[in-house]
């Protein structure tokens, strides 16, 4: 194997994981997701864990965005729920998010698409998204999306 996949008799997968006060691991992803935001460590997994909880949302995914000053900003994209009307729910995904979340990990623009694309294998692709970011930049606020083009 790799030497750069490993240590020792350990394999380094490259998942990130904290230590809570009660001795309890808790995934937060993996190292080549993390975002550097406003010079603190940010996991996406800990932003979608909070907007997943809304019930209008099926699925999401945070990814980083260079704005135009080079500074990394969280960016959103929401899969709703099929019966879910997308209306209003920039402000309550964003209330949420300042409710739970300290100020620099709240993703302050997002896109609402019908679906996350994914891998074969279920895997959301987050290297389309960060291209679908790239491309859209620009708009404020959250775009309503039918679907990647």
């Amino acid at each position: 194997m790799d030497s750069a996949c490993t240590q020792g008799d350990w394999i380094r997968t490259g998942d990130k994981y904290r230590l809570d006060a009660e001795g309890y691991y808790w995934q937060a992803g993996r190292s080549d997701d993390m975002l550097k935001v406003r010079g603190q460590w940010v996991s996406p997994v800990e932003v979608e864990s909070i907007l997943v909880a809304h019930p209008a949302v099926l699925e999401c995914a945070v990814v980083g965005q260079e704005d135009a000053d080079g500074l990394v900003k969280p960016h959103a994209f929401v899969a709703l729920r099929p019966e879910v009307r997308a209306e209003g729910l920039e402000e309550a995904l964003q209330a949420l998010a300042r409710e739970k979340l300290e100020p620099y990990k709240c993703p302050p623009l997002g896109h609402l698409l019908p679906e996350l694309a994914k891998t074969a294998t279920g895997k959301i692709q987050r290297c389309l998204l960060r291209q679908k970011r790239t491309a859209s930049r620009g708009g404020n606020g959250i775009s309503h999306e039918v679907g990647y083009s």
